[in-house]
Parts: C-alpha cells; sequence; structure tokens
C-alpha cells in the first residue's frame, strides 16, 4: 500500500463510505452499548495476541456472534472499533488499519443483514437447534463473499501487495492471491461461525455473557496448538534452507540443483498418488540429497577437468556425509535413507553399499530418478543440458538396471503432462570439460 494507485485510493475510499452508510441507522436502532463495547475490545484483544505469533490466523468468532446477537450498524461498530485497536505490522499502518476496519465493517454488516433476514435472531434467543444453523450458515457465507470480494478487488487494483487476503499478514503476490480467495477462506470461517453461534446462543441463555466468554477458550487452546504447529514448521524449512544455501555456496555450479530435484521428486510421489504428508517428506529428501557435499573438498566439486579414480571415490562419499548430518533430525522421515541411498542401482552397481532393487529404499528411488533427470536436464561444468524428451529417454533406457521404472513412469506421465523448464545452473562462460562422465548419475 505504499504506493497504492489512484484507482485502488478511490477503491478504499468507496469500501470506508459504504461501512460509514452501515453505521448511519445506529442512532435508531436500540443498541446495547456495553455488549458492543465488550465484543469490541475482546475482538481487539484477540487480535492482539494473534499479532504476537500466539494464534495462528484471525480473531473472527466474536465478530460472527456480534453479528448473530446485534442488529446489522451495531454488529458493524464492533468490528470498526477492534480493528481500529487492532495492530497492524506494515506502513502506513493509518491507511492499512482503514482499511481493515472498512473490510470487517461492511462483511459483519452483510452477515448481520442475511442473520436477521432468515430470522435468526428468534432462533438464537430460543436456541432451535438444528435450525438455528441455517441463518448462521447463511450469514457465514455473505460474511466470507465479501471478505473474498473486497480482497481480490483491492489486489487487482494495487500495484504491488496490499493487505492479505481475510486479514493475514504480510505480502501476497496478487495474481496468485486473489485465485480461490473465497474457497481457500471458507472452511476456516465456518468453524469460526460455529463458534461465533455457540457464543450467541449461551449469551442469550439464562447463563449470561459470562458462560459465551468460555466458549473461547477451546478456541484459544487449538489456535494455540495450531500456530505451535506453524511455528515449528517454519523452523524445519529455515533449518533445510540453510543446510541447502551452505551446499550451493560450496558447489556454485550446480546452484539450484536442489530445489529443482526436490520439486521433481514431489511431482512423482504425487504421480505415484502418495499421500500430502509423504510428498512433503520426499520433497525434502530432493532438496537435501546433496548435503553431504559439504563434505567433500571444495577443489574437487568445482575441478572443471575429469576426476581421478581418487577422486571420484572421496565424492562418493559424499551420501554417507549427507547422513552423518541429518540422521538427528527426526522430523525428515524417511528422507534420511533417501539422502544415503540415492545413488544406489538396482544392478547393485551403484554406492555406497551396493543395494539391489527392493533392498533400495522407496523414497530413494524416487530422489535418485528426480536427480539424474535434473543433472542431465541442467548445463554443469562438465555438460551441456539435453532437451527434456532426450532425458526421459535415456531415463526410460536405463529403467530396470539403473532406476526404478515405476519412478521413471511416473516421472514420464507428469512431464508430458505438466512439462517441466530447468533453469540453467552453470556459468556457462567457462568452457566444458574435455570428458563426460559415463554414467548419469555421477554428476559433481
Amino acid at each position: 500500500m505504499e504506493a497504492l494507485p489512484a484507482r485502488a485510493r478511490v477503491y478504499v475510499a468507496c469500501v470506508v463510505l459504504g461501512a460509514a452508510l452501515g453505521l448511519l441507522p445506529l442512532s435508531s436502532a436500540r443498541t446495547p452499548w456495553w455488549a458492543v463495547a465488550l465484543l469490541a475490545a475482546l475482538y481487539a484483544a484477540g487480535e492482539q495476541v494473534a499479532a504476537r505469533g500466539r494464534f495462528a490466523g484471525p480473531f473472527y468468532p466474536v465478530l460472527l456472534a456480534g453479528a448473530f446477537l446485534l442488529p446489522p450498524p451495531a454488529a458493524v461498530l464492533v468490528a470498526v472499533l477492534g480493528a481500529l485497536l487492532s495492530p497492524v505490522g506494515q506502513r502506513p499502518r493509518r491507511l492499512r488499519r482503514l482499511w481493515r476496519a472498512a473490510q470487517l465493517a461492511v462483511g459483519v454488516w452483510a452477515a448481520s443483514r442475511v442473520h436477521w433476514a432468515l430470522d435468526g435472531r428468534d432462533a438464537v434467543v430460543a436456541s432451535d437447534f438444528p435450525y438455528a444453523l441455517v441463518p448462521a450458515g447463511g450469514a457465514v457465507l455473505a460474511f466470507c463473499l465479501v471478505l473474498a470480494v473486497l480482497d481480490g478487488g483491492i489486489l487487482a487494483l494495487a500495484v504491488g501487495a496490499p493487505p492479505a487476503p481475510l486479514g493475514q499478514r504480510g505480502r501476497v503476490p496478487g495474481r496468485r492471491a486473489r485465485r480461490g480467495l473465497f474457497a481457500r477462506s471458507l472452511a476456516p470461517v465456518a468453524v469460526h461461525g460455529l463458534a461465533g453461534l455457540m457464543m450467541a446462543v449461551l449469551w442469550r441463555s439464562p447463563y449470561g455473557p459470562v458462560a459465551a466468554l468460555l466458549v473461547l477458550l477451546p478456541m484459544c487452546v487449538s489456535w494455540w496448538v495450531f500456530g505451535q504447529y506453524h511455528r515449528e514448521r517454519a523452523a524445519h524449512q529455515a533449518t533445510i534452507r540453510a543446510l541447502v544455501q551452505a551446499v550451493d555456496i560450496k558447489d556454485g555450479y550446480t546452484r539450484g540443483h536442489s530445489e529443482r530435484v526436490g520439486q521433481a521428486s514431489m511431482m512423482i510421489a504425487r504421480e505415484l498418488g502418495m499421500d500430502d504428508e509423504r510428498v512433503e517428506v520426499l520433497r525434502f529428501a530432493g532438496i537435501l540429497h546433496d548435503v553431504g557435499k559439504l563434505g567433500v573438498p571444495t577443489r574437487l566439486l568445482r575441478k572443471d577437468g575429469p576426476l581421478t579414480p581418487e577422486e571420484r571415490r572421496v565424492i562418493e562419499l559424499h551420501p554417507e556425509y549427507g547422513h552423518e548430518m541429518v540422521r538427528g533430525i527426526s522430523f525428515l522421515g524417511e528422507a534420511r535413507a533417501a539422502v544415503l541411498h540415492h545413488h544406489e542401482r538396482l544392478d547393485g552397481t551403484g554406492y555406497p553399499y551396493g543395494l539391489l532393487g527392493g533392498q533400495i529404499p522407496e523414497s530413494a528411488r524416487v530422489v535418485a530418478v528426480a536427480d539424474a533427470f535434473d543433472a542431465m536436464t541442467s548445463t554443469r561444468s562438465y555438460s551441456r543440458a539435453r532437451p527434456v524428451p532426450a532425458a526421459l529417454q535415456e531415463l526410460e533406457r536405463c529403467a530396470g538396471a539403473q532406476f526404478d521404472p515405476r519412478m521413471v513412469a511416473a516421472l514420464v506421465r507428469v512431464v508430458q503432462r505438466c512439462g517441466w523448464h530447468p533453469a540453467v545452473t552453470a556459468d556457462e562462460a567457462r568452457p566444458p570439460a574435455p570428458a563426460v562422465p559415463s554414467r548419469p548419475e555421477v554428476h559433481r
């Protein structure tokens, strides 16, 4: 938003005007001011805690409870007050806070209007289940749709990345962020809506607002656990990224190779129908398969000429070095076996242990195909990149002796269907070495 175009500023002004119009009937509506103040304070406090990393995601249950309990103008006031008191991480903070308040105000107004139009207020007061779910579901759909439309509009009009969709913090590429905003946000907002409905029903019950606040306790615990999971996942990603960057710095000719092998391994795993968790592990395996190069002398990794037998034996130790480095990282799972065995061959002539056929872990067989494919389609110090069809033909030729035919067939299918566009990783200004390794899996 730092350099928001004029048309985007006009768009923001229109949304702010719409939010202001939602507040106009406030004086004529019977507004319980203490409830407005309490809900606004709860929402602002929840956003403060979320901003400090304690929870994951925005704090919508209180807003939706306000939409179920209060007249539309009062529900809008809850959103405006709460959003204006909430923290904003990026500059310009004033403009971002104003946009956030207006966006939520319009969304809550739409949710409250739909809920009241479907007689949701009577259902909440009477605790009429399951009928109360119908107006609440309509309100959640309206709330989610309005936020998605407003986010899509600002992303389409702004240059760069305005507020991330549906209250997420940070920058999001515009085109990608606009895709599926409604579908991606519907499930979490529906969960928030259910919690808001429970709050509203307990609020109207003989137990009063104190009982309604108890609904937030299990929600806060679940958000905390979810936030812990995401922080742990981010730490894992940072660990892997640091290791890969160290390899890229040491072996400049293969810069980007690890990420591409991870991508190809993930494509093979998905083509084979593996579950998402295992696909992620195999992506890690592909990314980290060459981490053992950190234990190989740099002069050997950057040597332009052919390797001597002694130098080749030193380089062939890198799977064992890599396994020692990642052995204690528990979250990698079977990726550790892939790091150790990705240079084994089905015919038993590979290294480091000369395993045969099914003795080679499946993860290693996946990474072996992805590794050789990227090696053949990337320019190196000792060879030029092959065309993708030629690389696939070479893999098929070596299937059964060197590579697992299932993995090769899966890669061929997915590449023919989705394509492959590898980047040139070698310094093309340097002349190629006079000799080329005889086996496609031997690459530095």
